[in-house]
């Protein structure tokens, strides 16, 4: 089915969409029940991080087991496939780019898989808080990276 809307239309359609899914939601919600206090999707910081607590310098990523090509549930469309071939080897790329750029910076990274946020809401939270209160902890100023390395 074509289209219905041109480029440029489809382009500020799709800039206006908001970056949050109700897991996330859920998610954030079990953080924030536990004391934490974040901020959500900061648009200002690169890769636009699900949760950020900058006094610490603690960034977290929640990646969608399919738009960030997770390696045990990705289902590779069976339509147009180079497309989604192409972008989704572009979201694993970027990915890796933002990874590489708060580590250089010296910030404290974290990755979340759907699917273990799915599968155990409640440890996922737990192994969260045990991340940030380690990076806490820390009295000098160092770097905690917590990130599956999903990509082989």
């Amino acid at each position: 089915m074509a289209d219905i809307m041109s480029k440029e239309q489809r382009s500020k359609t799709m800039g206006a969409i908001r970056a949050q899914s109700k897991l996330e939601n859920i998610f954030t919600k079990s953080l924030w029940s536990r004391g934490l206090r974040f901020r959500k999707n900061v648009r200002k910081l690169r890769g636009t991080p699900d949760i950020v607590i900058q006094k610490y310098k603690i960034v977290i990523f929640v990646d969608s087991c399919f738009w960030h090509g997770c390696p045990l549930h990705f289902k590779r469309p069976k339509s147009n496939q180079e497309f989604w071939d192409k972008k989704i080897a572009r979201n694993r790329e970027r990915d890796k780019e933002v990874d590489e750029y708060y580590i250089e910076k010296g910030w404290n990274l974290k990755r979340i898989w759907e699917h273990e946020i799915k599968a155990n809401l409640e440890a996922t939270a737990d192994e969260t808080m045990e991340f940030i209160n380690l990076v806490k902890r820390t009295s000098r100023p160092s770097q905690v990276s917590e990130k599956k390395e999903p990509y082989s």
